[in-house]
């Protein structure tokens, strides 16, 4: 039998992390009584956790008495990329491909029912399209996402396509599950993904996976644009850049 004390331990644990991850959604942070609602815990319960945590760095009080994310975090979330590679491999290799298509290079991996955007390169023009490490995204809108659900395992393909919600978050989004199980399978054949202002009005992207020898996706890489500078047709002239990318990045990234 588990000791007594386990459970209630575990669940403080569980507590915690939760609102690690509601800071993380604050990138200005937010005050006590919001996280506390956010959570669904009481005040007191909240605030006792958080200074806990904060004993640590994991979370710190700024002079406006709001919760933000800690150093602590951003030191372990570095050393993360560093140790995956994403750091020292991929930077050169995706500021290669800006350097061809002027636009940024963004990249991503799978994360449960999201996808994770683990780096990007900064383009050349004045309006950018951004994908910032740490954030995350939807799978089936996103010219990344397609890629990750098209090339991962069949058996988590076929169960996120079953289970995934398909909310329409752009004028051409899809959100009919069949039409998305068409969509992947073309993904499949063609080895890339469009997106074409499904996940915002205004915004393009192509993106190519980062296979493995198996042919599973272990990342994708995207070049995305603002509709009014760029058109499919000519992102479709970036695909030469972003797969040869890819192929490099399969080699040099650590294995998972």
């Amino acid at each position: 039998m588990p000791e007594p004390s386990k459970a209630p331990r575990d669940d403080m644990v569980r507590k915690a992390l939760r609102l690690l991850v509601l800071l993380g959604e604050a990138p200005r942070g937010t005050t006590l009584s919001d996280l506390a609602r956010q959570a669904g815990y009481p005040v007191s319960t909240t605030h006792r956790l958080l200074k806990s945590i904060a004993q640590e760095n994991f979370v710190a009080l700024d002079e406006e008495k709001r919760w933000n994310l800690g150093l602590r975090l951003f030191e372990l979330g570095q050393r993360v990329l560093h140790a995956r590679g994403f750091t020292e491999v991929a930077t050169p290799v995706l500021e290669q491909v800006t350097r061809q298509t002027g636009e940024p290079t963004l990249m991503a991996v799978l994360d449960g029912h999201d996808l994770l955007y683990v780096h990007y390169v900064e383009g050349t023009q004045h309006v950018q399209i951004t994908g910032e490490p740490g954030r995350r995204g939807p799978l089936h809108c996103t010219s990344m996402g397609k890629c990750l659900l098209a090339f991962a395992p069949e058996q988590q393909r076929e169960q996120l396509l079953a289970e995934l919600e398909l909310p329409s978050l752009g004028p051409k989004s899809i959100i009919d599950r069949e039409q998305l199980a068409r969509e992947i399978e073309q993904v499949r054949q063609q080895g890339y993904a469009t997106a074409d202002e499904e996940h915002e009005a205004g915004i393009l992207a192509i993106g190519v996976p980062v296979l493995n020898p198996a042919g599973v996706a272990v990342a994708t890489l995207s070049t995305a644009a603002p509709a009014f500078r760029s058109s499919l047709e000519e992102l479709h002239t970036y695909l030469e850049p972003l797969h040869r990318a890819a192929k490099e990045l399969a080699i040099g990234l650590p294995r998972r």
